[in-house]
């Protein structure tokens, strides 16, 4: 499966599963499993390379099971196959919104002017402040 030019996932690593889904399904709904459990483990996969595991695991937190997992559970349509789709569909964004090294912040200092006004800003608050203070009686 491709995730983007450089990323592509074997789809052997990934493990399906099909449960009774609660949704709709009228007559069949307690009798035909069509939600599927996808189950994909991140810590295992040779797919992924490491900086990219790293940033999904970060990304994914609590969701990842202790063994490096991720369980996603499909179950918004009426059929094995569209489930299925939409399990797949779900992985494949999660992993597209990590691919992406964030950019490194570069470090700026303020211009100027900008740091001129601040301290006319103060001055000018200090003078006001100077002007509500009385001398004390004496």
């Amino acid at each position: 499966m491709k995730i983007s030019k450089q990323i592509s996932l074997d789809l052997a690593e990934i493990k399906y599963t099909f449960i009774t889904s609660p949704g709709p399904g009228g007559q069949n709904v307690n009798k035909v499993a069509t939600a599927v459990l996808l189950r994909f483990n991140i810590t295992h996969s040779p797919s992924l390379e490491d900086d990219l595991r790293e940033r999904l695991l970060t990304y994914l937190g609590k969701r990842v099971t202790a063994q490096g997992d991720i369980l996603i559970k499909a179950s918004r349509f009426r059929t094995q196959n569209r489930n299925k789709e939409d399990a797949l569909e779900r992985l494949k964004t999660m992993i597209q919104r990590v691919a992406l090294p964030p950019k490194k912040r570069k470090k700026t200092k303020p211009t100027y002017a900008a740091t001129e006004r601040r301290l006319n800003r103060k001055k000018l608050q200090g003078k006001k402040k100077a002007l509500r203070r009385h001398e004390g009686k004496e």
